[in-house]
């Protein structure tokens, strides 16, 4: 059937003679003429008209579905009930209440007044809004305006109330809007939540999985700006990223420092050393425990418990118990000046160690090299070093980086730019412009620059530096970027190569599971784990032996 029919529409079940329909032939309107609505041809004039022969409309009185007449006429008096012909009452709905929802489209509702049109559509005028002779929305009563929106006549959305607002701009009727920054129909679409009881069977999206809505309470200040990602970086778990650290080693609770320091006691005294239960001990308790360990077993037994370690261990053991007895920073100062004092310079150490701090650590090292060793530390490195390496070095003695959170994508541009002009793009390299930019910027900015440098030079800054630096320099810069990407990764590559091939580094070794201990150890063995295919317990069990492999196997902790 084409819209609109010949002669009008006349959906079927409507009260309509034949030929009858929307809007009524020219001729006499609604109301009627005198004369009846309209008479059929040859019937006697007027309504309702008089009882006819059996099998005749209307039926004689008295016949099966026949309306019981009233001597006021229509509408019965005294709420009689009327009913069409053949239709059963619904159980329990006096006639004239409102119709129940969603009557089929044309028909009177169920106890609408016999003979009336739908509420609030005139007889023989379109419903409001829909095209003159159109289907109307289906499930819309009868009259009521389409949603806002949709074409009249087409389904709403999915799961949308009728007369809710439709998806939001750009996203066909219909159909569910994307996720932000999701190609629309592709990954991110919101998911549909099934309908509760009572909901009418529809899968009704919740506001929050709409429009990311929930009731809890929002942060004041400025919405935080998310981090690029650099090509490495998503190769990478979120554990190995920069952004949350756990330590292997914890505070015992309880704790007694006093029983400590007896079982220490008691391990050392008499013939022979009962390393297991020191190893017990230390392993297990903090540093600042450790150092509440040592004062209790001075005032306890009038003994320095560092100088009675000395007398009863030796050897790579000796060492490693010893470095987990001192506060952090005294180690990692006592570690420099071993670095720069005497005969030559152990490059790799001040790089690892300055190169990878935070401020605050790089700072707190500082004093105490001052404190215990009556010496600058920047005067050490610049008599011990030279050229862009030193003046390298002397940067990150400053412990005074920008450690923000805040991202400038111009500036990320821009000076990923610079470090592309100043190394790949001209012939030699211009290293006071790396030396500025990365002993500088806060590392989710940088992370933004290294994120531009592939876009505007193809190629990773890891592998310009590679290819633009030499010696201890590139060395260096290279420890600042790994250490930008993943901190965790760049300590995983150090206990590889101390282990790797013949012999082992236990100086390093010892320098990283120590200091990294109660930092990020839990990220380094799962770094080591994916870099490696191996676990880092693994490779120490195969590499060391003794009292000394069971210590550091009992700060690793288990995999």
């Amino acid at each position: 059937m084409s819209y609109p029919p010949p002669g009008g529409y006349a959906p079927p079940g409507s009260y309509a003679p034949p030929g009858a329909g929307y809007p009524p032939p020219s001729g006499p309107g609604y109301p009627p003429a005198p004369g009846g609505y309209p008479p059929a041809t040859g019937a006697p004039a007027g309504y309702p008209p008089p009882p006819g022969p059996p099998g005749s409309y209307p039926p004689p009185p008295g016949a099966p579905g026949a309306y019981p007449q009233q001597a006021a006429g229509y509408p019965p008096a005294g709420g009689a009930q009327h009913y069409p012909t053949g239709v059963q009452p619904p159980a329990g709905a006096p006639y004239g209440q409102p119709p129940p929802a969603a009557a089929p489209y044309g028909q009177p509702p169920a106890a609408a007044p016999y003979g009336q049109p739908p509420a609030g559509a005139p007889y023989g005028q379109a419903p409001t809004g829909a095209p003159y002779g159109q289907q109307p929305q289906a499930g819309a009563p009868y009259g009521q305006q389409s949603q806002a929106g949709v074409p009249y006549g087409q389904q709403p959305q999915a799961g949308a109330p009728y007369g809710q607002q439709p998806p939001a701009t750009g996203a066909p009727y219909g159909q569910q809007p994307p996720a932000t920054g999701a190609p629309y129909g592709g990954q991110g679409a919101y998911p549909q939540q099934q309908s509760q009881p009572g909901g009418g069977g529809a899968n009704i999206p919740s506001a929050a999985a709409l429009y990311g809505q929930d009731n809890k309470p929002k942060p004041q200040g400025p919405p935080p700006v998310a981090q690029p990602v650099t090509a490495a970086m998503s190769k990478m778990s979120l554990k190995e990223q920069p952004f949350e650290t756990h330590g292997t080693i914890k505070p015992a609770h309880p704790f007694d420092a006093e029983k400590d320091a007896e079982v220490m006691r008691k391990a050392m005294k008499g013939l022979g050393t009962d390393e297991k239960a020191i190893i017990n001990v230390i392993a297990n308790r903090s540093n600042k425990q450790r150092q509440e360990i040592k004062l209790k077993y001075k005032t306890m037994y009038g003994k320095d418990l560092i100088k009675d370690l000395k007398s009863e261990l030796s050897g790579h053991l000796e060492e490693c118990i010893l470095a987990l007895f001192m506060p952090l920073e005294y180690f990692e100062a006592h570690q420099l000046h071993k670095s720069v004092g005497g005969i030559g310079t152990d490059e790799e150490t001040l790089i690892e160690i300055l190169c990878s701090r935070t401020n605050e650590q790089v700072q707190a090292l500082t004093a105490e090299y001052k404190k215990n060793y009556h010496r600058s530390l920047e005067k050490d490195c610049i008599g011990d070093t030279s050229g862009h390496f030193q003046r390298l070095l002397v940067s990150m003695c400053q412990g005074n980086r920008d450690e923000g959170n805040t991202v400038d994508i111009a500036k990320a541009r821009d000076e990923a730019n610079k470090l592309y002009q100043a190394g790949e793009k001209k012939w030699g390299t211009d290293e006071s412009i790396f030396n500025m930019i990365l002993a500088v910027r806060n590392f989710a900015q940088l992370r933004a620059t290294f994120d531009e440098y592939i876009k505007i030079s193809q190629r990773d800054i890891m592998s310009s530096i590679e290819r633009e630096m030499s010696g201890d320099l590139k060395k260096g810069m290279m420890t600042i970027v790994q250490c930008v990407k993943s901190r965790p990764a760049y300590f995983a590559e150090r206990l590889y190569r101390s282990m790797k091939g013949a012999g082992t580094d236990e100086d390093t070794l010892i320098r990283v599971i120590v200091t990294r201990s109660e930092i990020d150890l839990v990220e380094i063995k799962k770094a080591f784990l994916e870099k490696y295919h191996k676990t880092l317990s693994k490779m120490v069990e195969h590499d060391t032996s003794g009292d000394f492999k069971r210590l550091l196997l009992a700060v690793i902790g288990k995999e």
